[in-house]
């Protein structure tokens, strides 16, 4: 350690010297765990929603906006943290999002309505958005360039991880303690990441230079981002495009993304370089990313709400039904490096993508008789697939653009994977409810041996409305299963669309080392 805060500057670079020993060890754990908390709040809600919307007295529907508003939040700021960084320092503005990520868990587990709460998650969202790349930024800022590979084989490990945590520990503060604590038990472990990271990381600062801000294109991105996700949240309770709200929601995206799009490509500073996508790698692996991470992230939205609302699961088992999704992941991941350099990255991505797109067809047969193992095998296989998604589409992207344009290929491709994950998830809610509503009614027209089964319960003791009631509620539950597995046909044949995409990019030059995540 004292060797490591006596060394001075490398050659031929104005940043300090990488840290050794124990405090590089320390200080890794540290950055790795600001990321895990970041990706944990992404998922930790999930199993939440339905204790959300009742004890805020809202739909279950209303209360996915909890996850989306979150998502978009972040997906918004993430394209700014290169200019953040620049113009504040890397670790600055690092700790002043930390900060920010804390007191607005704390005000979101305080809200007392549903509004509220979507405003904090908002704040939550903006201020938890630069985490993600900054980390990376610290990271290879204090590794040596040899062990890089290692650092960022750790960061990725909390990005698979944190899906295995956020179901279990989300259902178990849901059903044991109370939602609000699914938010609260942020704020210690942001004090110590704080404490950690003023201690180890002093004098890592990265050097600071004023640069303009793309004002109207920061507006543009913020009004076309907010007036679609607003679109897809409202439209099914505005019955879509007969009301004149989702109209003029629909006018306002339509028209602030092709302003954003021309604005930007014509702005001396953009905020989002989109001239990266003449790159037909990076345009290639991008498309597949959102695709395939949207498809698989509105699975981890949906799954642990129809098992709570139609399969009487609790939080708790919802979320350890799910949560298998990330452990062949953490298995797999520390070998993805190595059949990078013996196979074509492409192939992997296509062997990935397809087989999480097969798993998804393993849940086309799902009924309400399934099993706790029924549930779990599919989400358990899948996490192999995930692993060979993420790193290679990652290298992909960014080996294929100029040096000088990394970092905004990496806040663009984390700008897609965001925004996918919230959109893909406002639609698939959305198709789901349609298509659970539309099942019920078929099987209510085909329906054999209701009156013989009405008889049956009230033998049983039930009442003649009471005996209607229940056979209501097996047939809608049955129409969701079926909507459930239909559902997941139509996620698998995304996913296959995805997988063939990644063809479209060249193959990347062998032994691409990793971009430094700025």
């Amino acid at each position: 350690m004292a060797a490591a805060a006596a060394a001075g500057p490398r050659a031929g670079s104005d940043a300090p010297a990488p840290l050794t020993g124990a405090r590089l060890v320390l200080a890794g754990l540290v950055l790795a765990l600001a990321n895990f908390i970041v990706v944990l709040d992404t998922t930790i809600a999930n199993v939440s929603v339905p204790h959300i919307s009742g004890g805020l007295a809202v739909s279950v529907s209303s209360g996915t906006w909890v996850i989306t508003s979150y998502a978009v939040a972040e997906a918004i700021c993430v394209p700014l943290t290169g200019w953040l960084a620049n113009r504040f320092g890397a670790l600055r503005t690092f700790m002043f999002s930390l900060v920010g990520f804390g007191i607005f868990s704390t005000l979101c587990g305080l809200s007392g309505t549903l509004s509220a709460l979507i405003v904090f998650r908002l704040g939550q969202g903006f201020c938890g958005g630069p985490l993600m790349p900054l980390t990376q930024t610290l990271l290879m800022r204090i590794f040596p360039k040899e062990m890089q590979n290692k650092a960022m084989a750790m960061w990725a490990m909390t990005v698979v991880t944190a899906p295995i945590a956020g179901p279990i520990l989300g259902g178990y503060i849901s059903d044991n303690w109370s939602w609000e604590w699914i938010f609260f038990i942020n704020v210690p472990i942001v004090a110590l990441i704080f404490f950690g990271v003023a201690v180890l990381l002093r004098g890592q600062e990265t050097p600071r230079q004023k640069q303009p801000i793309d004002k109207i294109g920061l507006l543009l991105l913020v009004v076309f981002v907010g007036a679609f996700q607003m679109m897809l949240d409202l439209g099914r309770e505005e019955d879509w495009f007969s009301s004149t709200k989702i109209v003029a929601l629909a006018c306002i995206a339509a028209v602030g993304f092709v302003a954003f799009l021309i604005w930007e490509l014509t702005e001396e500073h953009p905020i989002v370089n989109i001239s990266v996508f003449r790159h037909r790698g990076f345009a290639a692996s991008t498309l597949s990313l959102t695709i395939a991470f949207g498809t698989y992230f509105s699975a981890i939205v949906i799954i642990p709400q129809w098992l709570q609302t139609s399969m009487g699961y609790t939080a708790t088992e919802a979320g350890k039904a799910t949560a298998f999704s990330g452990v062949l992941a953490v298995v797999f991941s520390p070998f993805v490096p190595s059949l990078m350099k013996r196979f074509d990255p492409r192939l992997l991505v296509f062997i990935g993508v397809t087989w999480i797109g097969i798993c998804s067809l393993m849940r086309m047969t799902w009924s309400t008789d399934i099993t706790f193992w029924t549930i779990a095998v599919p989400q358990l296989l899948q996490g192999a697939g995930v692993a060979l998604m993420i790193v290679p589409l990652t290298t992909i992207g960014l080996s294929s653009v100029l040096p000088q344009e990394t970092a905004s290929a990496a806040g663009i491709a984390n700008f897609g994977r965001t925004l996918a994950g919230a959109v893909a998830t406002a639609i698939m809610t959305t198709v789901w409810s349609d298509m659970s509503r539309a099942r019920s009614d078929e099987l209510s027209g085909t329906l054999n041996g209701s009156q013989a089964t009405s008889e049956m319960l009230q033998q049983q003791g039930f009442t003649v409305e009471q005996a209607r009631v229940a056979i209501a509620q097996m047939v809608e539950s049955q129409g969701t299963a079926v909507a459930t597995g239909e559902l997941f046909v139509v996620s698998a044949i995304a996913l296959f669309l995805a997988a063939t995409t990644i063809w479209l990019a060249p193959r990347p030059p062998k032994n691409v080392k990793p971009a430094d995540g700025h």
